[in-house]
């Protein structure tokens, strides 16, 4: 599972990569927003639709990172609390890292309401895969080994049956 998880995560970033860092050639390009929820603010002014759709899209680019990572990282015997920081705060620099890159690419600028977007999806992806799919990892894992160990040993487990008929 773990090759798996870094196999499907490299890919997942090259992905995004490419998606993020192609240059945009327009003839205007707005300032930098550094102010947190200013786009957010101008988003939530235009029509619910338009205004959904743009937030959903902040979410949800690198929301599966938030199961992505925790899966690449391999650990099904881990603490919840550990996993989600360790995950949030892998998705917030490599969410950093590619507004920061964004900015020596043509037609594209830093956006802090990005960061913050990206950076909630995946703690959101995050809290609503993993702890269930870990529990059910944590319960097959647990069947298999009680299998693998056999009948239960003991004396218990040796004494003859004794069927009492009525």
């Amino acid at each position: 599972m773990r090759a798996a998880g870094l196999l499907l995560t490299a890919a997942y970033l090259a992905f995004v990569s490419w998606l993020l860092l192609r240059p945009h050639y327009v003839t205007w390009v707005p300032a930098p927003n550094l102010r947190p929820f200013g786009t957010i603010r101008a988003d939530l002014a235009m029509s619910a639709g338009q205004a959904a759709r743009r937030i959903a899209e902040g979410l949800g680019l690198l929301a599966p990172l938030g199961v992505l990572l925790p899966m690449a990282g391999g650990r099904v015997r881990t603490s919840g609390f550990a996993s989600f920081a360790r995950t949030v705060f892998a998705s917030l620099m490599v969410s950093l890292t590619l507004e920061f890159l964004q900015t020596m690419v043509p037609g594209q600028l830093f956006d802090v309401d990005a960061l913050l977007l990206n950076t909630a999806g995946v703690a959101l992806a995050h809290l609503l895969v993993v702890p269930p799919a870990r529990r059910a990892l944590r319960r097959r894992e647990d069947a298999r080994a009680r299998a693998a160990a056999g009948p239960p040993q003991g004396p218990a487990a040796t004494a003859p049956r004794v069927r009492i008929s009525p």
